[in-house]
């Protein structure tokens, strides 16, 4: 199997590249996806492209509220919703009770630890996906996510 990175791949866009650095311009990133860049935002936006993760909407707020502001969950999970309908983050639902923000919205796949809880990225070429079954009439593909659920082998005697 090819490369496995904990987030991101080596052939991103330059802009993904350029947002994820130790001081991205979060508000001209807002702005470029139609997003008023309000101070809540901006924190939230930092935290989310200061590091190469995958973030669920809990380590987001504890992450944003671990300085002297404080934004509510309403507000983290308001402003995540609106980053990924406006194709700032994509959400990677991994089970009903958890989804991950993925700063990466190039076209990739995931690895799921279930025993960490730990996301990690599959670049598109590690996966080759082949014979999609019909599409319904009047559709056309907007994309395919795989998910591939791991945990520790268990010692066999």
């Amino acid at each position: 199997m090819g490369a496995v990175r904990p987030c991101g791949k080596a052939s991103m866009e330059s802009l993904k590249e350029n947002q994820m650095t130790e001081n991205p311009d979060v508000a001209g990133m807002l702005r470029a996806h139609g997003i008023l860049p309000t101070q809540q935002r901006l924190m939230i936006a930092r935290v989310l492209f200061s590091r190469r993760q995958h973030y669920s909407a809990d380590q987001v707020m504890n992450s944003v509220n671990d300085g002297r502001d404080r934004v509510s969950k309403a507000t983290v999970y308001n402003t995540l919703g609106l980053f990924a309908r406006n194709g700032l983050v994509r959400e990677v639902i991994v089970d009903p009770t958890r989804v991950f923000y993925d700063p990466n919205t190039s076209d990739h796949h995931h690895f799921y630890n279930i025993d960490t809880g730990e996301l990690l990225d599959i670049d598109t070429s590690d996966l080759r996906i082949s014979d999609l079954p019909e599409l319904p009439e009047g559709t056309v593909a907007a994309g395919v996510d795989v998910i591939i659920r791991v945990r520790g082998e268990t010692a066999t005697n």
